[in-house]
């Protein structure tokens, strides 16, 4: 299958790949990194190609209006992310505004050409995972239920997306996303990463778009920014996090919407967040900061050692006593 696609204005081709159609396992990952840093065009696009597979990110920014123009020759599946904000709506100055406003789908592409526009002064993140059909059914077999109907579209040749509308990414989805981009392996080790996150990112993306959508209607407008800032008061005072009717009154969301809207829009309770934040904050003061149980207790916001070791035990399946042995 080929696929390539190019901005409007520029003569050469921002990516042009001709991936196999069949799955090819054990096939080397190929990686490239474009930059465009013209008038009114800044873009960092980085790629990865393997054996009917294509994963690019992108970072873009337009100070003008554009088109950019994709063309697809052959069979595919994407999963398809994007993160986008206004550069005048800075949360905070923090660079992590950009989770906002996101959403997230699963498409299959048969031969088609098309054309979007990207508005001015807004500044994205594309996360793109091409896949050959005999790759996808590789991952995930053709005969499960949990794509029953997105198959049968398939097997017609249509054009189809998973979900009739797109869906908020979730915190746990974005990790995964940034566990690629920032993968630090090569050669083998990074194929087998690569493979391994691309199907659990695909996992979360069917548990959420073949459930009930109904829950997203909770979320519109300012609520994505005032659960982001939930999110940032919560990490920030995690050993000490304010209650649930606290904070909603502190973000200006009411306590149903911020508690349902919360796990829609990051995939987690509040209570599970609070707990991760302190776990993870625990582990890394134990093994890097080689601090004492004791210490660690009063720091992650717990009264009591015994409390502490067992949520810890309760997180990671062993007490950190071990970790510290």
């Amino acid at each position: 299958m080929l696929i390539r696609s190019r901005i409007g204005g520029l003569s050469n081709w921002l990516f042009e790949e001709n991936i196999p159609d069949a799955y090819v396992p054990n096939y080397s990952l190929e990686e490239k990194e474009v930059n465009v840093q013209e008038e009114a065009i800044f873009l960092h696009n980085k790629q990865v190609t393997s054996g009917g597979l294509f994963l690019m990110n992108s970072e873009m920014r337009f100070d003008k209006p554009t088109h950019i123009y994709t063309e697809v020759n052959g069979e595919t599946i994407t999963s398809q992310f994007i993160f986008y904000k206004k550069a005048a709506e800075q949360f905070k100055g923090k660079s992590n505004a950009l989770y906002g406003r996101s959403r997230h789908n699963i498409r299959y592409i048969p031969t088609t050409t098309s054309e979007h526009e990207v508005k001015e002064g807004i500044d994205y993140m594309y996360f793109l995972i091409v896949l050959s059909k005999d790759y996808y059914f590789n991952l995930i077999d053709r005969h499960s239920i949990l794509h029953e109907d997105f198959v049968k579209e398939i097997e017609r040749g249509n054009y189809t997306s998973f979900a009739s509308e797109d869906f908020f990414v979730t915190l746990e989805m974005r990790r995964v996303i940034d566990d690629m981009v920032n993968c630090r392996q090569v050669g083998e080790l990074k194929r087998i990463h690569t493979e391994a996150r691309i199907l659990e990112l695909l996992m979360y993306q069917l548990e959420q778009l073949g459930g009930n959508g109904h829950e997203q209607e909770l979320i519109k407008g300012d609520d994505i920014f005032k659960l982001e800032q939930a999110r940032e008061v919560l990490k920030s005072r995690y050993a000490s996090p304010p209650t649930q009717k606290d904070l909603s009154r502190e973000v200006g969301l009411n306590e149903f919407k911020l508690r349902r809207g919360f796990k829609e829009y990051f995939g987690i309770t509040v209570y599970d967040f609070i707990t991760r934040l302190r776990m993870e904050k625990a582990r890394k003061l134990l093994l890097e900061e080689q601090m004492t149980i004791s210490e660690v207790t009063a720091l992650v916001g717990f009264s009591h050692q015994n409390n502490f070791s067992i949520a810890f035990k309760k997180y990671f399946g062993l007490p950190p006593s071990e970790l510290k042995a």
